[in-house]
């Protein structure tokens, strides 16, 4: 009897500890799926919290973007506003100066091209003018002498020879003067030999006179005396033509 209520007894507790392990297991696979569904309830939540920051990100970076374009917009806007700023307030005024400046060069340029040009043709006409005055006046003089010599060349020796001969007497009249032109008194000299007085101023001026024909022939290369011999010679021959 004891056996089998000990035997009784084990078969008991061994009920019992199967009962306990299957209540601890099926505990444990409750807590399995309550730490599952748990874990896939915080899994989900982190997913969601992502997925919705993920969101509110893309959402604030669309905002960024867009707060950045209209902040680019209005960057553009000002830089065009600006340079249509500095366009009519400093470019177009400094380019009109250039455009002036530059004009105001060329026309000075000009200026002085032009006045060098009438400068550089005034003086050719001037030269080309000096140079045809002394041509002509070359050529007036060159005819004059040609001409003087062409009335030289047609002087005959007797007729040289009278020019001389009819100047003579001029020339003695002037030798004459000259002696004695200014002289109050005058005092003649003799040494015993020769005229004294008048006759002396005359021999005087005779002598010069005698020197004419010498000059004359030294100047002209013609022999007056010997000119005016042949001259005789001719004068008589045609004398004995008869008439």
């Amino acid at each position: 009897a004891e056996e089998a209520r000990q035997i009784e007894k084990y078969r008991n507790a061994i009920e019992i500890a199967k009962a306990k392990r299957d209540y601890e297991l099926k505990q444990a696979g409750f807590d399995l799926d309550v730490n599952i569904n748990k874990a896939k309830a915080d899994l989900a939540y982190q997913l969601q919290a992502a997925k919705t920051n993920q969101a509110l990100k893309e959402e604030n970076m669309q905002v960024q973007i867009v707060e950045r374009s209209a902040a680019i917009d209005v960057a553009e806007q000002e830089i065009i506003r600006k340079e249509k700023e500095l366009d009519a307030t400093i470019r177009r005024p400094a380019d009109a100066e250039k455009y002036r400046l530059e004009k105001l060069a060329e026309a000075k340029k000009q200026h002085v091209i032009l006045h060098a040009e009438a400068d550089a043709e005034a003086e050719r006409l001037r030269g080309e003018a000096d140079a045809y005055a002394i041509e002509m006046a070359a050529k007036a003089e060159a005819s004059q002498l040609q001409k003087k010599a062409d009335a030289y060349r047609s002087y005959t020796k007797a007729a040289l020879v009278e020019m001389t001969l009819d100047m003579l007497p001029k020339l003695a009249d002037k030798v004459g003067s000259s002696l004695c032109e200014g002289v109050g008194d005058m005092k003649m000299i003799s040494t015993g030999d020769g005229d004294i007085g008048a006759a002396r101023i005359t021999q005087e001026v005779l002598d010069i006179m005698q020197r004419v024909p010498q000059l004359v022939s030294g100047m002209t290369g013609v022999d007056i005396f010997k000119a005016s011999r042949e001259n005789y010679s001719d004068i008589s021959d045609r004398s004995s033509f008869p008439q």
